[in-house]
């Protein structure tokens, strides 16, 4: 029995070990090039309120409830989210907006797990269109390390970006997306 407990300990202690070896961060990224100006695709990313056009989880659970909060668009606009199944509950928030190129989102996931990331949508001149960058970066702890045995992130996420971005391309391709004002990426507050 002690030569079985023992085994089993240091099997235990081998695995711990691996899973504590495996990455601390983890990246995920996708592009694709879409046939409408960089002004027209970030107007659909910085306006969360676009994002029901586009977001390949928006479909998911139509039951989820949604809110949003702060700036109506651009730096300090807040969207919150509530669902079941794989939608989970969230919030993200427009850390830095810098049109038409760029768009950081501070990713936080409550339920069923708790993460923070960084996500990021760099919109980049291409001829006459764009080319659309999306990634999300974070922290692996233990935990994270552990469900990566079984679960592979980057397919799983990555599968998810690029259903977003094809979504995306389709709408911002087919109709004109609201203009740009300077208005649109301020932080007001509404009253």
């Amino acid at each position: 029995m002690k030569k079985v407990l023992a085994a089993l300990l240091v099997i235990v202690l081998v695995l711990v070990a691996f899973i504590s070896s495996r990455p601390a961060k983890f990246h995920i990224e996708r592009s694709t090039s879409i046939a409408a100006a960089p002004e027209a695709v970030y107007g659909r990313i910085v306006n969360f309120h676009q994002w029901a056009e586009w977001s390949p989880w928006e479909k998911l659970d139509p039951t989820m409830k949604k809110s949003f909060s702060g700036a109506e668009s651009g730096t300090g606009a807040v969207y919150d989210w509530s669902g079941a199944g794989k939608v989970g509950q969230g919030r993200m928030t427009v850390t830095e907006a810098q049109p038409p190129s760029k768009v950081i989102i501070r990713l936080e996931f409550i339920k069923p797990f708790t993460a923070t990331c960084v996500t990021t949508f760099d919109v980049v001149p291409e001829g006459s269109g764009s080319n659309v960058v999306w990634t999300m970066d974070g922290d692996n702890d233990f935990m994270s390390k552990a469900m990566g045995l079984f679960m592979n992130m980057d397919k799983s996420v990555g599968g998810d970006f690029e259903r977003g971005l094809g979504q995306l391309k389709t709408v911002a391709e087919s109709a004109p997306a609201s203009p740009i004002t300077p208005d649109s990426t301020a932080a007001a507050r509404p009253s």
